[in-house]
């Protein structure tokens, strides 16, 4: 009996002392929300002779410099330019969410005809962020036509149609460069209604000179519809020819000074999968998102196309595919941990993608956030919560339930967060990709939320400094830490 007790007073005693080791923590660097962005007149005006700090470039290789849409803010207030980044990531949840729930739903009609729904050789492009509610956060500077007129351009993960303002407008919003005039371009051609591109878009019609029309819709009500075309797209020198793209004569949203969109999906009619078709770039694409609190000496964030987007150092996981919807790109996430210990209850099965279409996950550039499904966001945040007791809370904000008042700090240490991929892919954030500033008083909030539906989304704050490999060829996902230098 005696030795009895001992053991369970010992088994009781293990329990509460723990056979779990310490909670893993990292710094945290206490700063504050970036400054609406100054430039000089020339930086956002960038030509095909300005390059960035990528491998070097050759005829293989497309390299171009992306830029965050605030950056074409003005007299914006660090608090008021983050307020509309939530406005425009509920959106993009929303809508995402909407349309891989629509899945393969038909619907629309436009002029009579019937219409589904609507919604190495390398090159490289620097990024920037910009565009309408709901249609992308990060844009671009092209050539488009010969001779190529220079425009900025919306990247986009989560649509497929590349498309752009054209003369004459029925109605165009306002841009930062002329509108682009097709006749002043000698490699500009339309496309007739039987061409095979026009049959699969989602949503085609056709008018009286027997020219394919398309149709894009967002969710924030921002629409282009015009002719659907092909044209010569340059970067940085490297062209690409025979686009197809849309010719938007009637465009209505608030696109931030963008004269369109370049459709990144995984779709047949996205850039990738053009460019991939009698290119010597393949269907491989990269991308890597600098920080916005980064220093101004940092490299920009870029996107690059070709077998020189994939990085050696990268981690990879599978590409799923939906066999509902072929736009987004889905990936397997298994489970997440906190502090180097796997949170209890986060299992692969509360991210799978069914047969019929329905949950999983996907990455967006377009999405800021990340959305769990419900009980996977609990466990990560109770999670979390339980490893920043230290630190001082503070009231919720916005969609942010878990907050700290950090203020007057410069540094704090706070618990590690790992999210673990099919394969073996294990990707450690930054403390700066989880913990984040939400005003100009000190107040820091985990940069993750719940959704009520089934679709989890891995957004850019997540994807900060990663170079996130999109390599189609060969159906996986990467991720390279520190993949911006």
């Amino acid at each position: 009996m005696a030795k009895t007790a001992f053991f369970s007073f010992l088994f009781f005693s293990l329990l509460i002392s723990g056979f779990a080791k310490p909670l893993s923590y990292q710094t945290l660097t206490v700063g504050s929300l970036p400054k609406q962005p100054t430039h000089n007149p020339d930086d956002l005006s960038w030509t095909e002779s300005q390059t960035v700090s990528l491998p070097e470039e050759t005829d293989s290789i497309l390299t171009v410099r992306l830029e965050h849409r605030d950056a074409l803010a003005v007299n914006a207030t660090p608090e008021s330019l983050f307020s509309l980044r939530l406005q425009r990531d509920a959106v993009r949840a929303k809508t995402l969410t909407a349309t891989a729930t629509a899945g393969s739903n038909a619907g629309n009609r436009i002029n009579g005809r019937n219409a589904t729904r609507v919604h190495g050789n390398d090159f490289s492009s620097s990024v920037t962020s910009g565009l309408s509610q709901g249609s992308g956060e990060y844009f671009t500077r092209l050539g488009v036509g010969t001779p190529p007129r220079y425009v900025y351009m919306v990247l986009d993960t989560g649509s497929d149609i590349v498309w752009l303002q054209c003369l004459p407008c029925l109605k165009c919003y306002t841009q930062s460069d002329p509108i682009f005039d097709p006749k002043r371009s000698s490699s500009f051609h339309g496309l007739p209604c039987n061409a095979p591109v026009c049959r699969n878009l989602d949503v085609s019609g056709c008018n009286k000179k027997n020219s394919c029309l398309y149709q894009v819709s967002y969710g924030d009500g921002s629409f282009t519809v015009g002719e659907y075309s092909m044209e010569t797209l340059t970067f940085r020198g490297t062209k690409v020819g025979n686009v197809a793209f849309g010719c938007g004569h009637d465009n209505e949203g608030l696109f931030v000074g963008a004269g369109g969109l370049l459709g990144l999906g995984r779709g047949k009619l996205a850039f990738p999968a053009q460019a991939a078709q009698g290119t010597k770039f393949g269907s491989k694409f990269s991308y890597c998102l600098v920080d916005r609190t980064s220093s101004k000496t940092a490299s920009p964030s870029s996107i690059v196309f070709g077998e020189s987007s994939v990085s050696k150092k990268a981690v990879f996981t599978t590409m799923i595919s939906n066999p509902r919807l072929d736009t987004f790109y889905y990936l397997e996430l298994i489970g997440l941990s906190v502090g180097g210990a796997r949170v209890q209850g986060i299992t692969a099965s509360l991210f799978k993608l069914d047969p019929a279409g329905n949950g999983g996950v996907i990455i967006d550039s377009g999405t800021s956030v990340t959305r769990l499904t419900h009980l996977a966001y609990i466990g990560l945040r109770d999670a979390f919560r339980v490893g920043t007791k230290g630190l001082k809370s503070a009231p919720q904000f916005s969609l942010f339930d878990t907050c700290y008042d950090l203020s007057g700090q410069t540094e704090v240490k706070v618990p590690t967060v790992v999210m673990h991929f099919g394969g073996g892919a294990d990707v450690a954030l930054p403390a700066a990709n989880y913990l984040i500033p939400v005003n100009s008083k000190g107040t820091f909030c985990f940069a993750f939320a719940g959704t009520s539906g089934g679709l989890s989304i891995i957004g850019n704050i997540q994807q900060q400094g990663f170079r996130v490999v999109f390599d189609n060829a060969g159906s996986r996902i990467g991720f390279a830490s520190h993949g911006c230098a």
